[in-house]
């Protein structure tokens, strides 16, 4: 049964892989509303602007009627707040995802006691698969097809070519 509130899928989404869609697919049967937050992590250095990401993820998600893609900035719980949304989704790859996940949903909610995180478990044939290791197969020339989504690839092929031609990460 659908909730009528509206859930958050934060994230960096560079590039977004097929465990991404998976998890929002999911997500969007379970709440009338999914709004998947490109946010530009300082920690991360990306191969893909965050315009490019949103555009991306826009196209990965266009027959998912409920989904909207948008980007914001700064702490995560002052943007759930400014939205008037508090249900945040992150996906779980392996045990190793739960400590830092479950660290973050402590933080959230402590800066936010109306925040709740719901955890939904990828697909086993995700469990592997990071956007980090993506970037890195995709540098070193391997395929990345069972990754992504089609146009992920075309992309991801076209800067990996111009950053091996002297261009630069955005």
């Amino acid at each position: 049964m659908k909730r009528k509130i509206s859930a958050v899928y934060p994230g960096s989404f560079d590039p977004p892989t097929n465990g991404h869609l998976d998890i929002i697919t999911r997500a969007s049967h379970l709440f009338p509303k999914i709004i998947v937050s490109v946010t530009e992590n300082v920690n991360k250095k990306h191969i893909f602007s965050l315009q490019e990401r949103i555009d991306l993820l826009q196209k990965t998600t266009k027959n998912l009627k409920s989904v909207e893609v948008v980007s914001f900035s700064g702490l995560l719980a002052n943007y759930l707040e400014k939205i008037n949304s508090f249900v945040l989704i992150r996906g779980l790859r392996a045990l190793s995802d739960f400590e830092y996940e479950f660290q973050m949903a402590l933080m959230n909610r402590k800066l936010n006691k109306k925040i709740e995180t719901i955890f939904l478990m990828t697909d086993q044939s995700y469990t592997f698969l990071s956007s980090s290791m993506v970037k890195e197969i995709a540098m070193l020339g391997g395929n990345t097809s069972d990754f992504v989504p089609k146009h992920v690839e075309k992309e991801l092929k076209k800067r990996v070519v111009s950053l091996s031609k002297g261009g630069y990460a955005k």
